[in-house]
C-alpha cells in the first residue's frame, strides 16, 4: 500500500535476489564448487597465466571466474542462466570495465567458439554431467580447438575418459584421437553446494 519504486530500486533488489539466491538449479545440471583447494587445482592444471586466454563454461557464481582472473589471464565466461548474469557483471565490473572478464549469456553448446576472435584459447569448467560427452564433442570436434581443455566433471565420467579399468569406451578413444586426458583427483561432494 502507497510502495512506489523507481526502475533503479526494482533492478536492485532483483539483483539483491539474485546474490542471496544460493541453491543451484539441478535442471541445468548446476553444482557450485566451494573447495579452494580444488579450484587452486584447476588453475595449475590449467597451466594459466596472465598470456592466456580461457574460455570458462558456466561459470556459475563466480568461484572459478574469480581463480582464473587472479592468473591475470583474460577470461570469456559462457553462462546459460540468465539469473546468474546480473550476480557476474556486479562481482567482477571492474575485470569488465577493463575488458579481462567478458561474460556471454549463452548455451554452450550452441555456442561457436569461433566467434571469440582469438588465436589460442585454453577451455575450463566444472560442467555438468548430463552434457559432459556433448560438450566434449564439440570443442573437439570443432574446427577451433582449445589448446589445452580442464573439466571437473563427475568421477565415474572422468574414469571412463581415462580407461581407468583399462576398457576403452567410445568417449574414452574420442578423446584419445586428439590429447591425452589426466585424472587430475578427486573433490568431495561435500566441497559442492
Amino acid at each position: 500500500f502507497g510502495l512506489k519504486f523507481c526502475k533503479t530500486s526494482i533492478f536492485a533488489l532483483f539483483v539483491m535476489a539474485c546474490i542471496l539466491r544460493t541453491m543451484p538449479k539441478k535442471s541445468l545440471g548446476q553444482n557450485f564448487l566451494k573447495s579452494t583447494k580444488a579450484l587452486s587445482d584447476i588453475v595449475s592444471a590449467g597451466k594459466v597465466s596472465n598470456k592466456d586466454t580461457v574460455l570458462e563454461i558456466g561459470p556459475g557464481k563466480g568461484a572459478l571466474t574469480e581463480y582464473l582472473l587472479a592468473t591475470g589471464a583474460k577470461v570469456i565466461a559462457i553462462e546459460k542462466d540468465r539469473e546468474l548474469i546480473p550476480l557476474l557483471e556486479e562481482r567482477f565490473a571492474m575485470e569488465i570495465s577493463e575488458k579481462r572478464f567478458v561474460l556471454i549469456e549463452a548455451d554452450v553448446l550452441e555456442f561457436d567458439p569461433k566467434k571469440l576472435k582469438i588465436k589460442n584459447y585454453k577451455l575450463i569448467g566444472n560442467i555438468p554431467y548430463y552434457i559432459t560427452g556433448a560438450i566434449i564433442r564439440k570443442f573437439l570436434e570443432s574446427d577451433f580447438q582449445p589448446e589445452l581443455a580442464v573439466f571437473l566433471v563427475q568421477k565415474e565420467v572422468a574414469e571412463r575418459i581415462v580407461a581407468r579399468d583399462g576398457k576403452q569406451s567410445i568417449l574414452s578413444m574420442s578423446v584419445q584421437v586428439y590429447g591425452q586426458p589426466k585424472y587430475i583427483g578427486k573433490v568431495s561432494a561435500r566441497y559442492f553446494t
